[in-house]
């Protein structure tokens, strides 16, 4: 297979509106034919990384409520699932990167680079990864992850051209002040990378009020062109990508000169 139908999106932190939003993305997806899916940064329950003080209770619930929903993943069946979820590894607290595929949860990556200002106090909340960034198959497509604050690390992007990705996964919780910013990073990211580049973003307020999400998921291609965004009004997006064209991006410039 040389395709693959992709499809990204932006959804909410309040939970009464992401339970419908779910089940509109369920059918979004079916009705789409959807291959691949990418969900938000640890979507499944409302932002923690709003406070710079870590609260066990509340991580912990924000852990079992991501466990909870695993169940429901089977809801975008049969596409395949990229997602991250808290996790409790070996007494240290992740954010874990997973492919999800008919039932099956396999980790991939934790995250490594994490802020700590307002809005996302998250190296306050967990530990670092290992460092290690290495890409899995996810059906036809090899897939890297860089979560969120990971996609500025061009290096990385560079090294898992090198590894031959198909796919840059950038699962997000950004703010609605650094939308365009952000794009910017998916298109250098995608160029540097010779790969798709696929980000799906929360949106809207924090639960406490004091902080807004900028929703925009987008597909970007191995050159940087933007193939699709979400916004308000659509918020979700499916492009049919050429894996092929991916593969061949590594062989020109400026991949193969670096």
């Amino acid at each position: 297979m040389s395709s693959m139908k992709v499809t990204v999106c932006e959804m909410s932190d309040d939970r009464i509106a992401f339970e419908r939003e779910w089940l509109e993305l369920a059918a979004y997806v079916r009705s789409q034919k959807s291959e691949l899916v990418l969900l938000p940064e640890m979507p499944f329950d409302v932002w923690f990384g709003t406070s710079p003080s870590f609260d066990d209770q509340v991580w912990q619930a924000t852990v079992d409520a991501h466990a909870r929903w695993q169940s429901r993943l089977e809801e975008l069946s049969p596409a395949i699932v990229l997602c991250t979820s808290p996790a409790n590894r070996d007494r240290r607290r992740l954010n874990e990167a997973f492919c999800w595929k008919a039932g099956t949860y396999t980790r991939v990556h934790s995250k490594y680079y994490l802020p700590d200002e307002p809005g996302f106090f998250e190296a306050s909340w967990y530990e670092r990864g290992d460092g290690s960034f290495v890409p899995v198959q996810c059906g036809p497509a090899f897939v890297g992850f860089a979560i969120c604050t990971e996609l500025w690390a061009f290096d990385r992007a560079l090294l898992y051209g090198k590894q031959g990705v198909h796919v840059l996964a950038t699962p997000r919780a950004t703010a609605n002040t650094s939308v365009e910013k952000w794009l910017v990073g998916g298109r250098a990211a995608a160029i540097s990378a010779g790969a798709y580049s696929l980000s799906s973003n929360r949106r809207g307020l924090s639960k406490d009020g004091k902080f807004a999400f900028g929703g925009t998921g987008w597909i970007i291609d191995p050159d940087g062109e933007v193939l699709a965004l979400t916004s308000s009004e659509q918020p979700y997006a499916t492009v049919e990508i050429d894996l092929s064209a991916a593969e061949e991006a590594k062989s020109t410039y400026p991949r193969y000169a670096l």
